[in-house]
């Protein structure tokens, strides 16, 4: 009897890790995007953007895992949800201002004002971009995200921040241009255009081995020149706009 009692509870103790496992992911990520934060306000925003770019490999860490191990819960997704505001939403936010919206304010109030407030545009929009991903049920094409992924936004800023750290891209066309480029991606995450979500590759099928080397690739180049992640991530941030713009045309062309 005494046996049987152990067999019974070593699955629900190894049921219970697994869906610790997610979690653990998803505090990681939410750690990665705080250090980001004192990273930033100590001046080291190199540092800062890695973290930003550690926090985007963390959040499609753990809803995979979650996925491959069937641990998905109510829970993990609401958490997992929290810890984005924080890392791809006020953290990124938090990042700019310190790198150049403050320094803004050094050449007017007016510039100051834009600014911060393409900052808080920026909160708001990442804000409204998870609840809507969240209660838009409706939405069941998993190719396609409506709205640039607040991700994908954090990262294109990480990108921007650490590419004026290493040329030294400095001055007030700088800044404003900063600014002008953080409320650019605070639309696009609140926009209705489509974005690819890259979700359709399933675990258990075939991949190609071409799809299986744009991961290790994508990391090198971004490693390697910080200039290259912020092309790609700016032609993805534009691909919304543009495939709309496209179909349109060929709809008004017929």
């Amino acid at each position: 009897m005494d046996q049987e009692k152990k067999r019974e509870k070593q699955p629900s103790r190894r049921r219970r890790g697994i869906y610790l496992l997610p979690n653990l992911l998803t505090t990681a990520g939410l750690f990665a995007g705080f250090y980001s934060i004192v990273a930033a306000i100590d001046g080291d925003f190199r540092t800062a953007a890695l973290a930003i770019f550690a926090a985007m490999f963390l959040d499609g860490l753990d809803g995979r895992v979650a996925r491959m191990t069937s641990t998905s819960s109510e829970f993990g997704k609401e958490f997992d949800s929290l810890a984005d505001m924080v890392s791809f939403g006020l953290t990124p936010a938090i990042v700019t201002y310190q790198w150049g919206v403050e320094r803004l304010a050094e050449f007017g109030n007016v510039w100051g004002r834009i600014g911060w407030a393409a900052a808080f545009l920026y909160v708001a929009a990442a804000a409204f971009r998870l609840a809507r991903f969240n209660s838009n049920v409706l939405w069941t094409d998993r190719r396609f995200f409506q709205g640039l992924p607040s991700p994908a936004a954090a990262a294109c800023i990480a990108a921007m921040v650490w590419v004026s750290t290493v040329y030294a891209i400095d001055g007030l066309v700088a800044l404003v241009a900063g600014a002008a480029i953080t409320a650019t991606l605070a639309v696009l995450m609140v926009s209705r255009f489509s974005y690819l979500s890259f979700k359709d590759i399933k675990p258990g099928h075939r991949v190609r081995y071409t799809h299986l080397l744009i991961i290790p690739l994508a990391i090198i180049v971004i490693v390697i020149e910080p200039l290259n992640s912020f092309i790609l991530l700016a032609v993805y941030a534009s691909s919304g706009p543009a495939t709309w713009a496209w179909r349109r045309s060929r709809r008004g062309s017929k």
